[in-house]
């Protein structure tokens, strides 16, 4: 039977820039929380050293899919060559600002860390996972948590798990169009976790998406008129975000039809350490 893990979504509640680095890199100052919808991935260990994905992803030839790429950096780690069949079931937009890619190397990672019994920590796999991108770390660690430096600095935090209209405008914003703007704000002021946390949350990257983007732009000024709602990462992704799955199912059901959206619950531990955990009670007690 094909057994498929969670490759969660996440959400940046708030998103400041601090400041920019030599090699181009922006330090960071966010709030990752996860969202119990995502896409789906299903691992079949080989015997051989192969590694293959099905579907391929449109526009992203497999050896430079993150999935791809995971599975064959922790391959390195075996001591003996293992491989992989992998089927990927993908929901989550490219160019989202919800951290498909991401997430979907962390999944490759603790999945299959399990299933070649390679033995890493996850602090081991999110050391590894840093290199596919700086979001990678916090879905392998799979605790909400407020980030430093590029996103990879991590400590651990619990906010209102709250549910959440999200929405895509119907384009994707590469990163670089956002981080390489010009106009974009560089020197937001480091703030304490606890200020950050009883503050009102905002994007620094949102004025520039609003600006250069008229999608994003009209589907933030459609959501605000029924939710407090921001840009995720650099977007083009938006969320609104409501006290009850109701109150979010309503204001869905009343969006204009070039608006493709979702409901669904915030949530401080990741599916995928849920699903993982629950695989191990099983086999502990084959």
């Amino acid at each position: 039977m094909t057994q498929f893990w969670p490759s969660p979504a996440k959400l940046n509640l708030f998103l400041y820039i601090t400041g920019q680095r030599p090699d181009g890199y922006h330090d960071l100052q966010t709030l990752f929380q996860f969202v119990d919808y995502g896409d789906r991935l299903a691992f079949t260990v080989r015997d051989d050293a192969k590694i293959t994905l099905t579907p391929s992803v449109e526009g992203v030839p497999d050896e430079q899919n993150l999935i791809v790429r995971a599975a064959k950096m922790l391959q390195q780690r075996l001591p003996a060559p293992r491989g992989a069949d992998i089927l990927l079931e993908k929901r989550l937009p490219m160019g989202g600002g919800l951290g498909g890619g991401s997430s979907n190397a962390a999944t490759t990672l603790i999945a299959l860390n399990m299933l070649w019994n390679a033995g890493l920590s996850d602090s081991e796999l999110a050391e590894l996972g840093v290199s596919l991108g700086a979001d990678v770390p916090v879905f392998v660690m799979g605790h909400a948590a407020f980030a430093e430096g590029i996103g990879e600095v991590l400590q651990p935090v619990s906010p209102a798990e709250k549910w959440y209209l999200i929405a895509h405008p119907g384009v994707s914003i590469p990163t670089p169009a956002i981080f390489g703007d010009p106009e974009l704000t560089r020197d937001t002021p480091k703030r304490l976790i606890d200020e950050l946390l009883s503050a009102t949350y905002s994007n620094d990257c949102e004025p520039i998406a609003r600006k250069r983007f008229c999608e994003v732009e009209q589907l933030v000024s459609w959501l605000l008129e029924y939710a407090p709602t921001r840009l995720t990462g650099t977007g083009a992704c938006v969320f609104a975000e409501f006290d009850t799955e109701a109150s979010a199912e309503e204001v869905l059901g009343q969006a204009p039809a070039w608006i493709n959206g979702f409901v669904a619950r915030g949530v401080n531990v990741s599916p995928l350490h849920k699903t993982r955990a629950e695989l191990m009670r099983v086999a502990a007690k084959a």
